[in-house]
């Protein structure tokens, strides 16, 4: 296999995030593991699939030199089980916004996390829907002033890794944008579960998000692997998720093995269904239909 270097990843297009946005962090995480998981994992660059969705995380697709699927407003998780059951072989590593995954995109998320589809997701969880200057999302808190709530947020914030927990994901975990070797390290330990795994990542937004700054995080943030944390322990789970205060916890929250999508599918091991396609010509189509 070619020596892999994290620079093979970059791409020629311009990088449109905001200065300090906390979406760099998640891109450098997600190069680093990719990097190390391909050497460890003896596996090619191209086994890697990243699928993006709607809003300033969505560009991600376009920084990273790797195959790559950008869909519509909260339909990740449903490509990216399409494709991950269209060849099982497959790393495939969704991202989508809080906006995103957590509105319009909720129904595929508790059911990705109920079937257990082998994939990874990814949520950019920055509080506002920032690529449309600030509104309101599911994940922002009571209270807050945004572009449509400019009297304070009248409803009470979903709990993402509760969610998730409840809908039988096997795999639950939050990072820090600004904690690169940390991010890195639980997106690999995600992508090597066997198993639906969800990772909701602190990422902050510099100009719409005056509250959630890194400072913000800094001061409140701390390891589950540093304490005697059983990530075994579902009731634990449930409990430690709650903890969203002065301290905040991250790390992994839940990890267990079940039988995914494809095992409870004998069918779908069997048969790859990409391998039974033949590569076919289709420029004729593409020039008639863009005449």
């Amino acid at each position: 296999m070619t020596q892999l270097d994290i620079k093979m990843l970059d791409t020629p297009a311009e990088n449109t995030w905001c200065p300090g946005c906390g979406n760099f962090g998640i891109l450098t995480a997600l190069k680093r593991a990719i990097i190390e998981l391909a050497s460890e994992l003896n596996i090619d660059i191209e086994k890697f699939v990243v699928v993006t969705g709607i809003g300033c995380h969505g560009k991600i697709h376009g920084y990273i030199n790797v195959n790559s699927f950008h869909v519509i407003h909260g339909r990740v998780l449903p490509v990216a089980t399409g494709i991950k059951l269209a060849n099982p072989e497959l790393k495939v590593i969704g991202h989508a916004g809080d906006g995103d995954a957590y509105a319009i995109g909720v129904a595929h998320l508790i059911h990705a996390a109920k079937k257990n589809i082998p994939v990874t997701y990814i949520v950019h969880n920055n509080h506002r829907f920032s690529l449309t200057t600030g509104q309101v999302t599911p994940t922002t808190e009571k209270g807050e002033k945004t572009r449509t709530t400019p009297r304070g947020n009248p409803e009470e914030p979903i709990n993402p890794l509760r969610l998730a927990l409840a809908s039988g994901a096997t795999f639950v975990a939050r990072g820090f944008a600004g904690d690169v070797q940390h991010l890195a390290w639980l997106i690999k330990e995600a992508v090597k579960h066997n198993g639906f795994s969800f990772i909701d990542v602190l990422q902050p937004c510099v100009v719409w998000d005056a509250l959630h700054t890194y400072k913000f995080w800094r001061e409140r943030i701390y390891k589950l692997e540093d304490t005697d944390y059983d990530p075994t322990d579902y009731f634990s789970a449930i409990r430690k998720v709650e903890e969203m205060g002065d301290k905040v916890p991250i790390g992994i929250f839940y990890k267990v093995n079940k039988p995914t999508f494809i095992d409870m599918y004998p069918q779908l091991k069997r048969m790859v269904p990409v391998r039974d396609v033949k590569p076919r010509d289709i420029s004729d189509i593409i020039n008639k239909e863009f005449r």
